[in-house]
């Protein structure tokens, strides 16, 4: 089966596995919440279980497979099925045109505008890239789009804006 590119590396579905996965293993950064260990243990075995109805390749389990595998295993070919169908119904689905996303942003920001406090936002996204800054920086030099599009550049200048440099 064929998926929509650059939805799948290593036998894993690539979209899951770097947003779900991680919201599912880490709820406190989307909620404001403390997650204990045995809420942790729980929320391992659901991204386990997520995991391997993503993956393409079969396991084979046996006795000496980890129980939070075994917990699930039975459901796996049905979880599995689901996660096809998923994607080939993206497969199927038209492209929008940027212009198109675009829009669709602007009036996604326009309603929930008042729902977030922005400054709060963009002093975590500052911390986060000047935490981050280097590799953020070499990335973008490493990609041709955003080369394209002087990423780098207004990056940089975000950041000397924000941190008052001239």
């Amino acid at each position: 089966m064929r998926y929509p590119e650059g939805t799948e590396t290593g036998g894993i579905k690539f979209l899951p596995l770097r947003f779900w996965v991680n919201v599912i293993k880490n709820p406190q950064f989307v909620f404001d919440i403390h997650k204990s260990s045995i809420t942790d243990a729980c929320l391992s075995v659901v991204a386990q279980t997520f995991m391997d109805s993503c993956s393409t390749s079969e396991h084979r389990l046996g006795k000496d497979s980890p129980s939070n595998k075994l917990l699930y295993a039975k459901d796996i070919p049905n979880y599995k099925s689901w996660v096809e169908r998923y994607y080939r119904d993206i497969a199927k689905m038209p492209s929008i045109s940027d212009q198109d996303m675009d829009a669709y942003l602007v009036e996604q920001s326009r309603l929930h505008g008042n729902e977030f406090n922005t400054l709060s936002a963009l002093s975590e996204l500052y911390f986060y890239i000047n935490k981050y800054k280097e590799e953020i920086l070499t990335a973008l030099d490493r990609d041709g789009y955003c080369r394209k599009h002087k990423l780098r550049h207004k990056l940089e200048q975000a950041i000397n804006l924000m941190s008052g440099s001239s």
